[in-house]
């Protein structure tokens, strides 16, 4: 169990496009192009995917939980067909106004799988698009990296993140990958 390698990812922006007006309805979920191949190409190198992602469009009541079930199904299916594999979704209902330290920048969400699994994250991954899932993965003492895809940019736009930014998780998964410690 020693050597097993986790990395944790988002959801909205960096597996599939991103909609300000939130994905709704499995229908509305694509994945963007060669996502579903980096997560292959994880799970063939032996990585645990942990998907953790705030998900406020249910808290808020714009998406049900049965057409998110639905969507994280027509995720999942997809990823398998690819031949890829996660071990674990997580996600957070609550609004930002709510202060839940569940909900990223909070992080609650990487402190429970890390319960959960018995382990430490301090060689963990975490992939993310925005500030939040950065700032959520250094207080977890993840290793984080950005993507441009979703709302990359804004990590980008702010000086305080000293991290390596990929154009979209291919490019990050690459770099995983050839930073890989081989035991």
């Amino acid at each position: 169990m020693k050597n097993q390698k986790y990395i944790i990812l988002d959801r909205d922006g960096v597996i599939n496009i991103d909609s300000p007006s939130f994905i709704k309805t499995a229908d509305e979920w694509n994945p963007i192009p060669k996502s579903l191949d980096a997560i292959k190409r994880l799970s063939e190198n032996e990585y645990k995917i942990i998907i953790i992602s705030n998900q406020s469009g249910l808290g808020r009541g714009i998406i049900s939980y049965a057409d998110f079930i639905k969507i994280n199904l027509k995720m999942i299916n997809q990823i398998i067909k690819m031949g890829g594999s996660i071990l674990a979704t997580l996600y957070c209902p609550s609004l930002p106004t709510k202060n839940n330290m569940n909900r990223k920048p909070g992080n609650g969400m990487f402190t429970e799988i890390a319960q959960r699994l018995n382990i430490t994250l301090n060689n963990c991954y975490s992939i993310g698009d925005s500030p939040r899932d950065i700032d959520a993965s250094l207080l977890s003492n993840c290793r984080p990296l950005g993507v441009r895809t979703g709302n990359g940019y804004d990590i980008e736009k702010n000086t305080k993140y000293k991290i390596p930014m990929f154009n979209d998780l291919s490019d990050a998964v690459d770099y995983v990958l050839k930073h890989d410690t081989k035991d």
